[in-house]
This record gives C-alpha cells, structure tokens and sequence, in this order.
C-alpha cells in the first residue's frame, strides 16, 4: 500500500545487525474521523470507512453526530460489517415497520423499534470502555449545550445523537434531556481533536446543500395567494365532512404546492444545518473534508443504503491522494536545530 511507509507505530522500529535499532522511521500521526450527520445519507459513512481501511487508513479516534454516530459507533465496536448487512437488506416497507408512530409524546416517532436493534446490536456496551476513543454529540434541551456523550450505554448515546427534534423524542441521559447533535455540531472535528487525533478527516454529508440559501432582496404578495386563501377556505369548509383522521393525514403529507409537517421540519433543519455546517468548518477546519454527492438521496430514503454507500466509497477514493498528502507532511521528521549544526 502507498502508507505503508507511514503506518508504522511507536515500539515497532526495525533491528539492524548487532541489536542497534535502526533510525526512527517516520510515525504515522493519531487519525481521527468525525462523521456528520444526514439521516439516511449517513450510510454513505459506510462507504468511506471501507475505502479508508481497504487502503491502511484505521482511524484511532472516531467521533459522531446523529447518524454519523451510529455508523461511527459500529464502527468503534467492531459491529460495521453487521450493521451494513442489515442496511442493505432494508426495503421501504421495512422501513417503515421501525417507525412506531407516536402522537402523544414528545416526537412523531417514539422510537422504540429502532432501540430494540441497538440493545441487539451493543447490549450492555460502554462508551467509555471500547478499543479506541469516540463519542457521540448531542443537544441539551432548554440550555442548548453541546453534550458529548464519552460514557455510559452505547445505546443511549446513539438514541440521544439521532433524536431529530419533533421527529423522535428526546432521551433523557444522566438527568438531561438530549436531542440531535446536529443542532449545534453538525461536522464534529473539535471534538475529534480535543480526543487527541493530530490529523482529522471530516465527512460532510450535506455538501449537496451547500450555497442554497441566498437573500432575496425583494418580494411580496400577488394574485397566487388569493387563490390559495380560496382553496383552503373551501377545504376548511369541507373538513366536517370527510373526518379529523383524513384532515390529519393532509397535515402530515402535504397536497399539490403545499408541504407536510415532516416536510417542513426537515426542510428548515437542512437550513439550520446548513449555516452552522459552513461557520463551524471555516472557524475549525478539519485537514482533508470528504464530501459525498448526495443530492438524489433523500432524508428518509433508508432502502437505498446500497447507493449511499458507493457514494461514500467513492468520495473516499477521491480523498486519498489529499490523506496521503496530510499523513506525509505530519509525519515528517523535525527539522534539525539550526544552532546544533
């Protein structure tokens, strides 16, 4: 492999003839992933880890938010090659038998169904007791911190990263109530550092979204509104007739130029996502940024793990020669002192 120059680790230096260890070969700095978040995107995670390890890369810190903590979290627990089993086998209507639809608590899904598959997956697994350093970002609700879940159940950790608010309820760690990292750490590559990697790679899972947003300078109301206040003053008038149940259905799907509740709310995180993404990047970048194209999967499109997954691979491969390049510079040798010559 082109690394393998660059992957040896400390104690493991070579023995010339008469037991002198040979001349400090180069060492390869601490590498740390953080992985964001991007709900059915995030498989695309898989991808990358593959490509990274097929190719010598082993991240030693890993760090995760909403989805990108599950997959990093597999990952750290040595379940990755399970948990991409299972998400290829995931079809639409399996998806939806994981979602326990919830009008009475806290989220629209509560949940339980998908926790069921990580109590399956990690059991009584601790954060703070896997092979290498993660952890998971997640949102207290009423301060607005950023928690980072270093201990504790695995399955906690990952329930409270992904909780995307209205949409799962909160989880409840440690006598705080937690949701989506994301809300505040969408791409965590402080968190991999302050874990003690020398060279972090990010992957951004929303690239596709970037520069959307712009200011429109000047806008107003005109003859389509009035005819939308007409529309829904006769569907107003109509809803006695068909039921409470059909009208809620409406709500929660949305009709012909007019979106749903789930709609709304992922439209407006992708926005809120967005502008924190790009502030926290450029205040702390990360050495080498992968960025998948994943514009053609949506949020919710978890039965095309398969596509999100060569993408993340592919976006990866693309990503080598830059982690090669970041992986040399780091490890070269300090410069003699100028005054010992």
């Amino acid at each position: 492999m082109v690394f393998d120059g660059l992957l040896r680790r400390p104690g493991n230096d070579p023995v010339v003839d008469g037991g002198e260890p040979a001349p400090a070969a180069h060492q390869r700095p601490v590498i740390g992933l953080a992985l964001g978040g991007g709900a059915a995107r995030g498989f695309a995670h898989i991808g990358v880890l593959r490509t990274l390890l097929a190719h010598g890369i082993a991240p030693e810190v890993v760090v995760g938010t909403s989805i990108g903590a599950v997959v990093g979290g597999c990952y750290a627990a040595g379940y990755l090659d399970q948990f991409e089993k299972w998400t290829r086998t995931l079809t639409p209507r399996g998806v939806l038998s994981y979602l326990d639809i919830s009008l009475s608590g806290a989220g629209f899904i509560n949940g339980a169904r998908l926790a069921e598959q990580l109590e399956i997956a990690f059991g009584k697994t601790l954060v703070d007791e896997l092979p290498l350093k993660f952890l998971a970002i997640a949102t207290e609700i009423g301060t607005g911190h950023e928690i980072w879940l270093t201990r504790g159940r695995m399955v906690e950790a990952l329930r409270a990263s992904y909780a995307l608010p209205g949409i799962f309820a909160p989880v409840r760690i440690g006598g705080r109530w937690l949701v989506d990292g994301a809300l505040v750490n969408p791409v965590p590559v402080s968190a991999a550092r302050a874990l003690g990697a020398r060279l972090v790679i990010a992957v951004n899972l929303n690239a596709d979204i970037f520069g959307r947003g712009t200011t429109i300078a000047d806008h107003g109301s005109d003859e389509s509104d009035d005819l939308l206040r007409d529309a829904r003053a006769q569907r107003s008038d109509a809803r006695g007739m068909f039921g409470v149940e059909r009208f809620v259905k409406r709500q929660m799907v949305g009709g012909a130029g007019r979106p749903g509740i789930p709609t709304v709310m992922v439209e407006a995180f992708n926005v809120m996502q967005d502008r924190i993404t790009r502030s926290r990047l450029a205040g702390d970048p990360p050495d080498v940024l992968i960025s998948p194209r994943l514009g053609s999967i949506g949020w919710f499109d978890f039965h095309r793990a398969s596509d999100a997954i060569a993408i993340g691979a592919l976006a990866a491969e693309r990503a080598l020669e830059p982690i090669a390049d970041a992986i040399s510079s780091l490890s070269a040798p300090a410069m003699p002192n100028a005054a010992a010559k």
